[in-house]
C-alpha cells in the first residue's frame, strides 16, 4: 500500500484592508522555514547593504587609484615632474611643470594637479610582459594573485545576492545561510586581496633602492577595504536571520513578574 504524503505549502487567506477590499494574505506552514513579514523587511534592509558593498568593490577593483608613486623633484632636473599610480589592471604615469607646483613641496604632486595624463593596461595578464615604473618592475605574480582574490569575492557576492533574492521571493529561509557564507568568505577575499597588493607594492618599491620614492595607498584601496567591512557585516547579519530563534529572546530573556 503506498503511503500517503500531505505536504503543507501555504495557506491562502484573506484580509479586509482599510477601503474594504479582501487581499490574499500567506501564512507559511508551522514547520519554521518560511519568512515573516518583518522578517522580509530585514532581510531587505540588508540586502542594500550587501549590494552597497558590491558597488563599492567594483569602483574599486575597476579603477587604477590603488597606490600612488611619487619621486622628488629633484630626481629629473628639469621643468617637469612625472608620478605614477597604479591597480589591479592599469598603470598611469602624469607629468606636470614644476612652475605649477608649489615650490616649498620636495615631491612632485599632487596627483589630482593638471597635467599630461598616460595610460595603459598591464601586458603580463595576456603576453606576459611585465612594466617599468622609474626602473622598477611590480611584482605580477603578487599582482595577479591580489586581482584573482577580488574577482572571486566579487563573484561571491553575486551569488550571496542571488540566494537572498530566491530567499525573498520563494518566502523560505533555507537560501539565508549559504547567502551568508557567501558574504562572509567574499569579505575575507577582499582583505587577502588587499595584503597581496600591498605586499606586491612593497615588492616593487624594493626592486631597485637607487631611486627613492614616495608611495601612497589611495582610494581605491579604500573602496575595497570598506567594502570588505560592509559585506562580512552582512553576512554576519544573514547568518543571525536565518537562526530559528531569536538570539537577543535567547541572550536577552523576558522577567515575568507574579502578582
Amino acid at each position: 500500500m503506498w503511503s500517503t504524503f500531505t505536504v503543507q505549502d501555504e495557506e491562502v487567506r484573506t484580509v479586509n484592508t482599510s477601503g474594504g477590499r479582501k487581499r490574499p494574505h500567506r501564512t507559511h506552514s508551522s514547520s519554521g522555514d518560511g519568512i515573516s513579514e518583518s522578517q522580509e523587511g530585514k532581510i531587505k534592509l540588508t540586502l542594500f547593504m550587501a549590494v552597497t558593498g558590491i558597488l563599492l568593490t567594483v569602483l574599486g577593483v575597476g579603477t587604477e587609484f590603488w597606490v600612488e608613486l611619487k619621486p622628488s623633484k629633484s630626481f629629473y632636473n628639469n621643468q617637469t615632474c612625472l608620478v605614477a599610480h597604479y591597480g589591479l589592471w592599469k598603470c598611469c604615469t602624469k607629468t606636470f611643470w614644476e612652475s605649477d607646483m608649489d615650490p616649498k613641496q620636495e615631491i612632485c604632486g599632487p596627483l589630482h594637479s593638471q597635467g599630461e595624463s598616460n595610460c595603459t593596461f598591464f601586458k603580463f595578464y595576456t603576453t606576459g610582459e611585465n612594466i617599468v615604473l622609474f626602473q622598477k618592475t611590480p611584482e605580477k605574480d603578487l599582482t595577479v594573485a591580489s586581482a584573482m582574490f577580488a574577482i572571486i569575492g566579487l563573484f561571491l557576492m553575486v551569488m550571496g545576492t542571488i540566494c537572498i533574492i530566491m530567499a525573498v521571493s520563494k518566502g523560505v529561509q533555507f537560501f539565508l545561510k549559504p547567502a551568508a557564507v557567501c558574504f562572509i568568505l567574499s569579505g575575507v577575499l577582499m582583505f587577502l586581496c588587499l595584503i597581496v597588493f600591498h605586499q606586491s607594492v612593497l615588492s616593487f618599491l624594493a626592486s631597485d633602492q637607487s631611486i627613492p620614492l614616495h608611495h601612497e595607498m589611495s582610494w581605491s584601496v579604500t573602496c575595497v577595504g570598506c567594502a570588505g567591512g560592509l559585506v562580512i557585516v552582512t553576512g554576519v547579519l544573514f547568518l543571525v536571520l536565518a537562526l530559528p530563534y531569536n538570539p537577543w529572546e535567547k541572550c536577552l530573556p523576558k522577567k515575568t513578574s507574579d502578582i
